[in-house]
């Protein structure tokens, strides 16, 4: 139904997303999404496909259900990690973690003090460290004098991070043998990680996002790092020089290295990150050849328990009730194009002197895309929110605290960055393409008037990174995250990319992405003399019918702006800015933000209302400011946040059923059977669920603060 009330707050929602689109925080054609003002619902809303991955005359999948059973079985299988951690055991629960012991970080990625950054300050009591069990009272992680004013006192702060646990200190050796789940690696002093004499379990470095609806992302990663584009190998795309995939024309000729680019497919990017992180999931050294020699003749899950209902793998169950029926070896097979693992050739040695084989020197590739195609079946879309809109312009079924909570959400203007059918803004732009649209634009970089206004510009316009935010949830050199580097010294963000190419620094931006002045909130026709500019040729094709401003300013002229304080004209807000995440499921993902600093919805909500927790140089400030709302409002506004939630994903049905997992939580008395030098592991057993979802006895899945003793 139409709406037909333009006072309804669900018709502002959408005409303010729609203005968004039009500015360039999201895409143009945003409005004709579905076909229907209610073009925020994301049922019937398609992932972006890769191009040749499973279509076309040579498709790289040749049978996609048996590339999501190898992705569902890779992703949940504890034996790709080398000490038992799986990719799911960060994201077990609603697709993210809600572990409470052993999750500290000491904030390591604040740069400014290297000496505190590899201590634990949880708490002003002074507890914390290695193995520390969290506490309701340990939340916020900054905590002022009055929670409704970020000028008053500050009564605790820390850089630490509640983040994940992950794998022991250890020197790769070589993989362990059929059966043994545990690679053969060397323990390494831990000068963080320990407890006492023995180590205890790393953790990662931020909290771990939900995997849930990720999907859509452009982008992957708090700091944006899962590139759009996957290399076969890494996370990196075209910034990996070496990145490539192994590909024979005929059974048992001499197999080519090829570079590859596959188009949207940051989670196949993202996913091949975290097994060979010596803090994740991998001991120091190993290799995706090495991770594939493990597993090909295994059977997946072999260990595990698969419930006999499982949407995915039930077809493939082996009859023990353990593992799969099949070996991933001949997954693969089944799965992939023949070309890539039937050839020969030198595709190098392993430790022990052994040649790899094709398969094994293609692991990484074949892991990155199951995976993906596999999280690409994790869309919850059966929320209160994507109900049909009944005659009072909501979604059928809210009841008034609901409809009171979405008016806030509008008013508030926390719809301007949680915006589209993710509510976020970092979604990638496809989704709202008509399929005839020839040359759709990629807002990918914005400017306009976010931050601070300063006395000699008047009103300053930042340069921003589409779906990126500096929030001050942080000081900013407690984490940079859109402001890091790759390890080939690149910049993450897409702004200085094409700042540096507006300066003639580079010939063009590092990522192949189309950046329109022309497509900008505020071009640069609003504040430079039109002596300054020339035309915009990285605009070209995108800007019929704006030539006027379709201009950019001439290098000589940036790089005097840049020589500037906090670079003149050309201000930019990407040191401390984050992917803005997901709503959908927020009920159930906590901890919240990148640093895990937030135990519950109710202490979001009071960030937002009282304006983030300080002002960064590039805090967001005309939309995250002071906004005074009465307690009935930050209560119905939590009420709305939580109609997002899709019941399937509460009860873990089908597409989010799984099998069983242990996890590991901390650390007890007793002896590692890794070895001497480790404190002996504590487990949650996550059993296995089918299609048909969780118990009645075991309950729906909870919030993360309902797991907190005070």
């Amino acid at each position: 139904m139409y709406y037909r009330d333009n006072k309804h707050p669900v018709y502002r929602f959408i005409l303010s997303i729609l203005s968004v689109a039009a500015t360039g925080w999201l895409m143009p054609g945003q409005a004709l999404a579905h076909g229907s003002p209610n073009a925020q619902r994301l049922t019937g809303v398609s992932v972006p496909a890769t191009p040749g991955l499973t279509g076309g005359k040579s498709p790289i999948v040749v049978d996609q259900e048996a590339a999501v059973q190898l992705g569902k079985a890779l992703f949940w299988d504890a034996n790709v990690g080398s000490d038992g951690v799986a990719c799911a055991s960060c994201h077990f629960h609603a697709g993210a973690d809600v572990r409470t012991r052993n999750q500290l970080e000491t904030g390591s990625l604040h740069a400014a003090d290297a000496s505190g950054s590899q201590s634990f300050q949880i708490n002003a009591d002074g507890d914390g460290g290695p193995d520390y069990e969290l506490k309701a009272g340990d939340f916020p992680l900054f905590r002022l004098a009055d929670p409704a004013d970020k000028n008053s006192a500050v009564v605790f702060s820390t850089d630490d991070v509640v983040a994940s646990s992950g794998t022991f200190l250890r020197q790769f050796e070589s993989v362990g043998e059929t059966g043994d789940a545990h690679d053969q690696c060397q323990a390494q002093a831990d000068a963080v990680f320990h407890n006492g004499s023995l180590n205890t379990r790393q953790t990662t470095k931020r909290n771990a996002p939900t995997v849930i609806n990720a999907a859509f992302n452009f982008r992957n990663f708090w700091d944006g790092r899962a590139n759009n584009l996957f290399n076969g190998e890494s996370a990196f795309g075209s910034r990996d020089p070496n990145a490539g995939v192994w590909v024979a024309a005929k059974k048992g000729k001499k197999a080519k290295k090829k570079a590859v680019l596959l188009k949207n497919a940051s989670l196949a990017s993202q996913a091949v990150a975290p097994p060979m992180d010596a803090r994740e999931m991998s001991c120091q050294g190993r290799t995706f050849h090495e991770l594939g020699r493990k597993l090909l003749q295994r059977r997946p899950l072999e260990s595990q328990q698969v419930h006999p209902e499982d949407s995915v793998l039930a077809s493939v169950r082996d009859a023990s009730g353990y593992g799969l029926n099949t070996t991933y070896d001949e997954l693969i097979r089944k799965a992939f194009a023949k070309r890539y693992w039937w050839g020969a050739g030198d595709f190098g040695l392993s430790p022990t002197g052994t040649a790899y084989s094709q398969a094994e020197a293609n692991f990484a590739f074949f892991f990155g895309l199951a995976i993906q195609l596999y999280e690409n079946t994790l869309i919850s879309d059966q929320t209160l929110f994507d109900q049909n809109i009944d005659d009072t312009g909501f979604p059928e079924g809210y009841n008034d605290q609901q409809r009171r909570g979405l008016t806030v959400f509008q008013d508030a203007h926390c719809s301007n960055c949680h915006s589209g059918p993710t509510f976020s803004a970092a979604v990638n732009p496809e989704i709202y393409f008509s399929p005839k649209q020839k040359k759709p634009y990629y807002s990918l970089i914005n400017r306009t008037v976010l931050t601070e206004q300063t006395d000699e510009f008047g009103v300053e316009r930042t340069l921003i990174d589409t779906g990126f935010a500096d929030t001050t949830v942080v000081p900013n050199d407690y984490d940079p995250g859109l402001g890091g580097r790759d390890p080939f010294g690149n910049p993450f963000s897409f702004t200085e990319q094409y700042l540096s190419v507006l300066a003639g620094s580079s010939k063009s931006m590092l990522d192949p992405v189309k950046i329109a002045a022309c497509q900008m909130d505020d071009p640069f026709t609003v504040d430079f003399f039109s002596e300054e500019l020339k035309k915009d040729k990285l605009g070209k094709g995108y800007c019929k019918g704006h030539n006027d401003v379709a201009k950019v300013p001439s290098p000589d002229v940036v790089q005097a702006e840049l020589a500037k304080p906090e670079q003149g004209r050309f201000s930019m807000a990407v040191t401390g800015a984050f992917k803005i995440p997901t709503l959908r499921n927020i009920e159930l993902t906590g901890p919240y933000m990148h640093n895990g600093g937030m135990k519950s919805l109710e202490e979001v909500v009071e960030f937002y209302n009282r304006g983030g927790n300080g002002t960064n140089r590039h805090h967001f400030s005309t939309l995250v400011f002071q906004q005074g709302l009465l307690e009935q409002q930050k209560e119905d506004l939590v009420a709305f946040l939580k109609t997002l939630t899709d019941e399937r994903v509460r009860w873990e049905k089908a597409p989010f059923d799984h099998p069983e997992l242990a996890v590991p939580h901390g650390h007890e008395e007793g002896v590692n059977p890794l070895g001497p030098e480790m404190a002996r592991d504590r487990y949650l057993t996550i059993p296995a669920v089918g299609r048909n979802g969780r118990a009645s006895e075991q309950g729906p899945l909870q919030p993360f603060d309902s797991g907190l003793q005070p």
